[in-house]
């Protein structure tokens, strides 16, 4: 048995991962994975009470579950000397003083529980802050998100006041599974630069009762405190196993992939899109960009956030919806091997990836996608195709508008699961933007980055750059674009532009979400 470990979680929509690392050879030594119990509730509490369209919430329970799991599944026996925790974002969280979640109170109460960061329905409180406006928003765009804490908070406020005043502390869950594993509550910049605009303090009377209900964060890489004496019992780990502050799970995979300098662009592709600019100075936020930060992702960097809403999640709707296997990995199988023999435009379709909403450059959680072009030739293959197309688009977008700004992108990574599994989709990427696309190759890379800022924290490595010599990926398959491809691809993403851009188209797919039900036969009226 290795002497010295470190352990690296991530925490996703569906699941939390772990890996245990030898700290001396950077050997992954075991790995875990925990589903959630209650995963996603996006129709019904637990107890079965009804959810309005839009919602989407987590039990704080099945973070805890995870944790046990996990640790004592790679931990128990060993000398742990650091822990690092991604986590996805935004997703805050109501509780007591003392942290118990709000949801344990008030298990019938939609507002008691975690809203994920696909929540939609506090878009019309994010629309109210930003007609109101601020220097706060300035590096966000002059726009805030309805994914983002501070109109979660809204939300809750105007829609629950009772259970707001029983909320002492308003908590991204990352920071909130920190605080239960050492028994103190230390607040990551990550979470709070990017999904909470602080600046060297939060925006200012935006929502009754929310300062008090914050607290300042700690830059990345800093230490939130020993495992306490409970979480030692509870999982067998021994050594001083001190807890780093969480990140953004898009962010913390950076160290691992060796992107900890200037000039990087990152895509995290996973159920969601992040994709990330790293920059040594500051330059005014591209338009349409969605924030920056510095020391919220790797210290002494600018970062740059842009995202797309919905990535992953669209090809598992579709295979979901129309299966060609008897699960869903043997569907994804055929529709990636059928659709990967297709040239570009040989389906004659054009999607539009906003089946969650838009990121970049609307920042509108109530828009949704479309597929165009449809006629009695279409096959489920064409469909899923041009879905796959639809993600390449959605990421160039992102790239031309840093581009556009002048900034200089000297290297493209792609990272997580689908850069991992789906080789074809990362090709039509490549082509699409017309570049070389890298993807490192290494096993768990998010889990790896939380491990390497749990290292930074720890003071084991001295710093994110020798972290990532330390634990990162020792090889990377890079995807050379095919110039041959190029003209039928300019011809499609012009027509995703344009698409794009038609403002009453837009309003017609805002509407469409917003037409109320009938009222009886078992149907609810939307509002």
């Amino acid at each position: 048995m290795t002497s010295r470990c470190i352990i690296g979680l991530d925490y996703g929509t569906e699941s939390a991962r772990g890996v245990l690392i030898d700290a001396e050879t950077g050997a992954q030594i075991d790995s875990c994975m925990y589903r959630y119990r209650h995963g996603v509730m996006a129709q019904a509490l637990p107890g079965g009470a009804a959810l309005p369209r839009g919602w989407a919430l987590q039990n704080a329970q099945d973070y805890t579950e995870a944790a046990t799991e996990i640790l004592t599944t790679l931990g128990n026996g060993r000398e742990v000397a650091s822990i690092g925790l991604g986590f996805t974002a935004s997703t805050p969280m109501p509780a007591t003083a003392d942290g118990t979640p709000l949801s344990q109170r008030h298990p019938d109460a939609p507002h008691a529980y975690v809203k994920l960061w696909k929540h939609g329905a506090a878009q019309s409180y994010a629309d109210a802050i930003n007609a109101t406006g601020g220097a706060f928003l300035d590096n966000f765009g002059g726009k805030l998100s309805g994914e983002w804490l501070l109109a979660k908070a809204a939300q809750m406020e105007a829609e629950a006041p009772d259970l707001w005043a029983e909320t002492d502390r308003f908590i991204e869950a990352g920071d909130w599974l920190v605080w239960q594993l050492t028994g103190q509550e230390t607040r990551s910049l990550a979470f709070a630069a990017f999904k909470a605009q602080f600046d060297g303090g939060y925006p200012q009377g935006l929502v009754p009762g929310l300062q008090d209900r914050l607290s300042d964060p700690a830059r990345v890489g800093s230490s939130g405190g020993g495992l306490c004496a409970a979480w030692r019992q509870r999982t067998g780990i021994k050594g001083a196993a001190i807890v780093a502050v969480a990140v953004i799970d898009s962010h913390v995979v950076l160290p691992a992939i060796h992107a900890v300098s200037g000039g990087s662009f990152v895509g995290a592709l996973g159920t969601s899109a992040a994709y990330l600019f790293l920059s040594k100075d500051f330059r005014p936020l591209p338009k349409g960009i969605e924030g920056a930060a510095r020391d919220a992702s790797v210290r002494d960097l600018w970062c740059y956030e842009a995202g797309q809403a919905c990535f992953g999640d669209i090809l598992a709707w579709f295979v979901r919806c129309f299966p060609r296997g008897a699960t869903p990995a043997e569907s994804f199988e055929a529709y990636g091997a059928a659709a990967a023999a297709m040239q570009p435009g040989e389906s004659h379709l054009l999607a539009v990836d906003w089946w969650s909403g838009n990121r970049v450059p609307l920042a509108d959680s109530n828009l949704s996608g479309m597929l165009l072009g449809m006629t009695l030739q279409t096959t489920a293959v064409g469909i899923y195709r041009a879905l796959m197309e639809s993600l390449c688009f959605g990421a160039k977008f992102v790239l031309d508008l840093f581009e556009a700004d002048g900034f200089t992108v000297d290297r493209v990574v792609m990272t997580s699961g689908l850069a991992a599994n789906n080789p074809a989709l990362i090709q039509i990427m490549a082509d699409v933007m017309e570049r070389p696309i890298e993807v490192p190759q290494i096993a768990h890379a998010t889990a790896v980055g939380a491990a390497i800022h749990g290292a930074v924290a720890a003071q084991i490595v001295a710093g994110f750059d020798a972290g990532a010599a330390q634990y990162g990926a020792a090889r990377v398959t890079v995807f050379q674009p095919d110039p041959a491809r190029a003209p039928s691809y300019r011809a499609l993403y012009d027509q995703y532009r344009a698409v794009c851009a038609d403002a009453p188209l837009r309003q017609a797919l805002k509407a469409l979400g917003h037409i109320p039900r009938p009222v009886g036969a078992g149907l609810e009226s939307v509002d």
